[in-house]
């Protein structure tokens, strides 16, 4: 089982690799499938497969990406493994499942699309498919059906919470933890007091930390019930007193312990351990109603006291619903629990406005209450920020606790996409709206607010809630004195928030509408909504990247529009985030986005696929992710503002809303990828033995090489390789082209250089030449150069990029690098006669020897030939691919195109039958109405052939 998991492991990426690696270094025509979460750091346990994590004990199908798609009889599994020093990991196990399905107790059973055993139709449906996100958010689709049932169904007003925002299986559930001062009888607790949110999502656990008396922390570290290290995360440098994180693919083990609640989270500082406290990670129904929270600390020093306090107000009256969660305040370790009076005021200014006597328990200090009645002045000091509550022990040794009302504080960014199909009366007018807001502890709302593509000019921008009535909107705040028609945006803030908006607010019940000239009831409108805190680098304190069919050439009337953050990190990665309204979920289940970037301004039609990059296929209205591999040409049309984010459906394949992207960045050369983190290394030679021991290293011409590493092979001085990850790439040096009159090749170089040396007239340029004798050290290659010479860079893992030239500056030793301009053409159809090269040319007869060596080969514009799995392939080869554990592939073709692979599958007639099956063995699904007509006139053949044997 082991070579064969191995083997399966093997080629099945490699399949991968070579179906969108070598598009990606060689050709752009080939949509690329990005990868989908970066990989976990180093230590965590599980099986990488395919560019994505696997925990142990996770079951999988291995999906190849386009066109192989998903293996569906083939199905993957990460086993634990240990090794001899006991230490766990995983092991990929693969295997072809088709030889364990059901024998069918049906006559004619149906091959369904996207399984892989035979099954009965099924001709009734007796009971109805509930969903369990809808379980999880009863109370929520309770309460907006409750308020949708006085209006007219034409009102498109959503409830503030739907499950349309996420995908299948992607359930969402909310922590908190307390966390106070560690309690040693040998050394003083902290006075620090931090309150802690988290959300799950499948296997990510997203966090808010807020804390007070303490300093900011340096690591967070998630404790399992043995004790040990589950996480840490090390804290940024910061001002801020949140701290915003994301604890990625969580093994099944761990995340059993978070649902059981046997999980503990510690906070330290850097300084003492006096700054350390830790909580238990609790599950707790008010997290789903909390609009309002406080920290409770004491004045006391070292106490290991603290407080959180949820409150929430009621929907239609002014009662204020409050629990209280407190640690420390009890000091009793008796086995019997403690009973103890408290006294809980609501203060205003040390004026004690409501006062509540209750009694708590040692073994379970937490309390719920409800103040009623809320006055007006007691609402508006709520909305201030200016009430507190104070928690008091009463006995002979009183505690106390305490801490000002504010909204609920995390990581999430409450945004808004408008869009025409979600306004009162629906339409399609292209136009997308785009807002992002933040709520302070005063109760000030600051806002921005960006309009494009509209019908007509606006007329009114305005926060509203939920129409009561068919013809009476509810304004709550107007935006329009701070519009500006010129750029349209709308910057300001709204300081006048009472508390009832902002419950509101924080339960997504508000909304923002645009009314125009041609639509005065609003042409667009959006829900404003709290985005999750996902950790990704994306500056979402920014206004992000409107998505409108107006923006798509040519323009698309569709109710959808949407936005986008993007930004690209110190390693070149691309970072995205979008979210999209109004898609007609009905007709267009999957939604892929692409980023498209003018990878050839003024030659490529607008309306091509050519540059499309895949960035995710997503359900829902919200997508991100991290896309790594980047081609120098996108680099530099997202600093120029040349790309674009679109979104694709079947109802506009080539894109449905578009938005124009300006990412600055200085990545000119490419995808850097990580080797930041090894500059070090590759300057500094590293011990033998210490790369022995790397799991990263290349072994080659008996030698180790650090990942990241790059040298002169000995087989050969014009070739330079570069390690990888283990894996070695050797790429042939590549001349640049030369203009002077007359060259030499000097002893040793691969390249020919201009001879100057009978030019007295430029004895200036070479007495400046001479000023720096030893040349320029260039990183890319980890050469020195001589003064004024050029050569293309090198940039491991692409290899020689043609597009630029270096040149050394003899005077100041310095390395200058350009892109190649590419002549004008007078030709209609250009072509590149080798992938690798920047320019196109006008097409000529080809004049390739036929007798080239391999080495030739590679730096010749002739055809080259094409490695898939371990077989070779020449120019215009075509043949199936094969996949272990499922054997050839008919129903995909490839071919090699000039040194590129390139597969695509077999297309499939669109099917308007309601009964669908697909034959074994067949590429394309059929009608079964279709099939009994041909069983029908075959049946009396069929039988005669097989009495004959």
């Amino acid at each position: 089982m082991l070579a064969v998991a191995v083997s399966v492991l093997c080629v099945l990426s490699c399949a991968w690799l070579h179906t969108s690696a070598a598009s990606r270094l060689k050709s752009p025509a080939l949509p690329i499938q990005s990868e989908r979460e970066p990989l976990p750091s180093k230590g965590l346990s599980g099986c990488s497969f395919g560019g994505r994590f696997y925990s142990l004990e996770d079951t999988w199908h291995p999906d190849l990406g386009e066109p192989f798609g998903v293996m569906h009889c083939v199905q993957c599994n990460c086993e634990p493994q240990k090794s001899r020093r006991g230490k766990v990991f995983g092991k990929v196990n693969c295997k072809n499942i088709k030889q364990d399905c059901p024998n069918p107790e049906c006559e004619d059973p149906v091959l369904l699309p996207g399984h892989c055993c035979k099954t009965c139709p099924k001709v009734t449906h007796d009971k109805k498919h509930t969903d369990p996100l809808v379980d999880t958010f009863e109370y929520f689709h309770e309460k907006g059906k409750e308020k949708e049932d006085d209006l007219h169904k034409s009102y498109n007003d959503r409830s503030y919470l739907s499950s349309d925002d996420m995908g299948p299986g992607e359930s969402r559930t909310d922590f908190v933890a307390l966390l106070t001062g560690i309690k040693d009888s040998w050394l003083p607790s902290s006075s620090g007091v931090a309150r802690a949110r988290f959300t799950l999502t499948r296997n990510s656990l997203a966090f808010s930390i807020t804390y007070q008396r303490m300093g900011r922390p340096a690591k967070i570290v998630f404790v399992s019930v043995d004790g040990t290290t589950a996480f840490e995360y090390k804290v940024p440098k910061g001002n801020s007193d949140m701290i915003c994180g994301v604890w990625k693919n969580i093994a099944k083990p761990l995340l059993r312990q978070l649902q059981s609640e046997q999980m503990r989270i510690t906070m330290t500082t850097a300084s003492t351990r006096r700054d350390e406290v830790e909580g238990k990670i609790i599950k707790h129904r008010a997290l789903f109603a909390e609009t309002f929270s406080t920290i409770l600390t004491s004045e006391e020093e070292n106490s290991g006291m603290g407080g959180i306090a949820m409150l929430t107000l009621s929907d239609t009256e002014n009662n204020l619903h409050f629990i209280l969660i407190l640690q420390g305040l009890i000091k009793h370790k008796g086995k019997e629990p403690l009973v103890v009076p408290i006294k809980v005021q609501m203060v205003y200014r040390q004026h004690v406005l409501r006062e509540i006597r209750a009694n708590i328990t040692s073994h379970d200090p937490d309390f719920a209450e409800v103040l009623t009645d809320l006055n007006s002045r007691e609402l508006f000091w709520l909305s201030r920020g200016q009430l507190a509550i104070a928690v008091t022990t009463e006995g002979h040794d009183p505690k106390q606790v305490s801490g000002f009302i504010t909204g609920r504080k995390s990581c999430d960014t409450i945004q808004s996409v408008m869009s025409s199909d979600d306004a009162l009366m629906p339409g399609k007018t292209g136009g997308v709206g785009s807002a992002i807001f933040k709520l302070h502890d005063n109760g000030t709302l600051d806002y921005q607010v960006q309009v494009a593509g509209l019908t007509s000019n606006v007329l009114g921008l305005t926060i509203e809630q939920k129409p009561r009535r068919r013809n009476k909107r509810s304004v709550l705040y107007d935006l329009t004195p701070e519009y500006n028609g010129v750029t349209g945006q709308a910057m300001g803030s709204w300081s006048r928030l009472e508390a009832r908006h902002i419950h509101m607010l924080l339960q997504n019940e508000l909304f923002i509408n645009v009314a125009t000239a041609h639509n005065q009831d609003g042409e667009l409108r959006g829900q404003i909504k709290a985005l999750y805190y996902s950790g990704l680098d994306a500056p979402r304190h920014e206004l992000p990247t409107p998505l409108a069919g107006f923006f798509v050439s040519p323009p698309v009337r569709t109710g959808a529009s949407g936005h986008a953050w993007v930004s690209v990190d110190q390693s070149c990665h691309l970072h995205y985030e979008i979210v999209v309204a109004g898609l007609n979920k009905a007709d267009d289940v999957t939604v892929n986005a692409h980023l498209h970037g003018l990878a050839e301004i003024g030659e490529l039609d607008d309306s091509s696929t050519t540059h499309k990059r895949l960035l995710t296929g997503f359900y829902g209205s919200q997508a991100h992710g991290v896309l790594k591999d980047i081609s120098s040409e996108l680099l530099q049309h997202l600093d120029q503002g040349t790309a674009f984010i679109q979104v694709s459906t079947k109802m506009n394949p080539r894109g449905e809303i578009r938005g124009r992207v300006h990412v600055p960045n200085s990545c000119e050369l490419g995808h850097r990828g990580d080797t930041e983190d090894t500059e070090a290394e590759e300057v500094l030679p590293r011990d033998p033995e210490e790369l022995k021991k790397d799991p990263q290293t290349c072994f080659f011409e008996n030698q180790h090489h650090a990942h990241g590493s790059r040298w002169t092979p000995n087989y050969d001085k014009c070739f330079t390789c570069s390690c990888q990850k283990k894996t070695v790439i050797c790429d042939p040096v590549i001349c640049p082209t030369l203009t002077c009159p007359k060259t030499v090749q000097p002893e040793g170089k691969c390249c020919p250089v201009c001879d100057d040396r009978r030019e007295p007239k430029d004895m200036k340029a070479t007495e400046k030449a001479t000023e720096n004798p030893e040349g320029c050290y260039f990183e890319g290659d980890q050469k020195m150069h001589a003064p004024g010479t050029t050569w293309h860079p090198f940039v491991p893992p692409f290899g020689y990029i043609k597009c630029a030239i270096c040149t050394c500056k003899g005077s100041t030793g310095e390395v200058h690098c350009e892109k190649v301009t590419c002549p004008a053409l007078t030709c209609s159809h250009p072509v590149r006669r080798n992938p690798s090269d920047c320019c196109k040319e006008c097409p000529e007869e080809e004049k390739t020897s036929p007798g080239l060596e391999h080495t030739e080969m590679m730096q010749a514009d002739g055809p080259r030939h094409c490695k898939f799995g371990k077989n070779y392939y020449q120019n215009s080869d075509n043949w199936h691919p094969w996949v272990p554990l499922v054997g050839e592939m008919k129903c995909i073709n490839c071919w090699c195109d000039h040194g590129v692979t390139k597969c695509q599958r077999k297309q499939c007639p669109i099917l308007t039958c309601t009964n669908i099956t697909r034959k074994e063995g067949a590429c394309c699904p059929e009608c079964t109405d279709s099939i009994e007509d041909d069983e029908i006139v075959m049946k009396t053949p069929d039988k005669r052939r097989s009495w004959r044997h």
